[in-house]
C-alpha cells in the first residue's frame, strides 16, 4: 500500500522511481523537469530518475525494482512507455505486484491518462504522484502481454504497425490519421474470427478488446468499459470494405459509433481472435502480439496513483 502524504511536512515522503525516455524531445523534457521540480521542492518527494536507452529498458527497470525500495514506479512518457512499465511490474513476483504505478503523461494520445482523468499540468501531475490514492486497475493480457486500455486486430493494428515514428514526433496524432487513410486505401487484412467466452466464432472486419472506454485520445468505442471493472468489452466491426472502414472511422471521430446498428460491444472474460497468421495485434498503441491471439483478464490487479478512487 502506498503511504499517504500531504506535502513537504508530511511524516512520510514518497520515494518515487521515475523511468523516462531521454530522446522524447526538448519540450517533453521541460515538462518532465517541471514535474520533478515540484515533486521535490513543493511536495518533499524523494525522486530517483532513470533514463531508458532503448526498447524494453523501461520494462526491465520496473521488473528489477527491489521490494520496499520505492513507494511507486512512475512512467514518464506515452502509452507505449507506460505499457512497458506495467509489464515490468507484472513480471515481478510471479505476476503479483504491490508497487503502485504513477504516470507523467508525455505522449501523443495519453489515452490512459485521459481514462484516469489525470491532470496534464505540472503541478497537478506532481500532486497526484505525491498525494494521490491508489485505484485498483484490472488489466487485460494478449498472449501473456499486459495492456491497460485496449488491444485490437484489424485496421487499427495495421496502422500502429506502419505509422511513421518520425512523422509522429513532428505532427503527433496527425501521423495516425494519415496512416489510417493510407491503410484504408491499401485495403487488405482479415477477415477475423472472434470467439467470446467459448462461444461460436463470428466473422468481422476489425475487433477491439477494450478495458477503458476511451480510444485514441478521447474517442469512445466501449461506453460502459471501466478500468476498475473486471470485464473485457469486445467491440465488433462486422462489415468489410473501404466504404465501411471510412464509415466506422467517421463514427469513432464523430462520437456516433455506439449508435450504428451493425456495431456491437459484448462483455467478456476471454476472447480468441483468429485470422491471417502473423498479422499484428496492437495493445495500448504498440504491437504486442501477432495472430492468433488469446485475450483475457490479467491474473493480478495494478494499483495506479490517481486523484480519485472511483469513476
Amino acid at each position: 500500500m502506498v503511504p499517504e502524504a500531504s506535502g513537504p511536512a508530511a511524516a512520510t515522503r514518497r520515494r518515487l522511481l521515475v523511468i523516462h525516455n531521454p530522446v522524447a524531445g526538448a519540450r517533453r523534457a521541460r515538462r518532465l523537469g517541471a514535474v520533478l521540480e515540484r515533486l521535490e521542492q513543493r511536495h518533499g518527494a524523494v525522486v530517483t530518475l532513470r533514463a531508458t536507452g532503448g526498447r524494453g529498458d523501461a520494462e526491465a527497470m520496473a521488473r528489477a525494482v527491489a521490494p520496499g525500495a520505492f513507494d511507486a514506479v512512475v512512467a514518464a512518457g506515452g502509452d507505449g512507455t507506460i505499457n512497458e512499465v506495467i509489464n515490468g511490474l507484472g513480471a515481478r513476483g510471479g505476476g503479483e505486484t504491490t508497487i503502485p504505478l504513477g504516470i507523467v503523461p508525455l505522449g501523443t494520445a495519453n489515452v490512459l491518462a485521459h481514462e484516469l482523468d489525470l491532470p496534464l499540468d505540472a503541478e497537478g501531475v506532481a500532486r497526484v504522484l505525491a498525494e494521490g490514492r491508489t485505484l485498483p486497475v484490472h488489466l487485460g493480457v494478449a498472449n501473456g502481454r499486459a495492456f491497460a486500455m485496449m488491444a485490437g486486430a484489424g485496421l487499427d493494428a495495421r496502422v500502429v504497425e506502419r505509422v511513421d515514428t518520425r512523422l509522429k514526433r513532428l505532427i503527433g496524432k496527425g501521423a495516425y490519421a494519415l496512416e489510417t487513410l493510407a491503410r484504408i486505401a491499401a485495403g487488405g487484412g482479415g477477415p477475423y474470427r472472434v470467439a467470446v467466452d467459448g462461444g461460436e466464432p463470428v466473422e468481422v472486419a476489425s475487433v477491439i478488446v477494450a478495458k477503458g472506454h476511451f480510444y485514441g485520445g478521447r474517442f469512445v468505442c466501449a461506453p460502459d468499459a471501466r478500468l476498475t471493472d473486471p470485464r473485457l468489452h469486445v467491440c465488433l466491426f462486422p462489415r468489410s470494405g473501404r466504404g465501411n472502414a471510412l464509415r466506422y472511422l467517421w463514427g469513432v471521430t464523430a462520437g456516433r459509433l455506439p449508435r450504428f446498428p451493425d456495431y456491437r460491444v459484448l462483455p467478456a472474460r476471454r476472447v480468441i481472435v483468429e485470422g491471417p497468421a502473423g498479422e499484428p495485434v496492437q495493445g495500448d498503441g504498440d504491437v504486442i502480439a501477432h495472430l492468433p491471439v488469446e485475450i483475457a483478464l490479467a491474473p493480478w490487479i495494478l494499483p495506479v496513483l490517481a486523484r480519485r478512487t472511483v469513476f
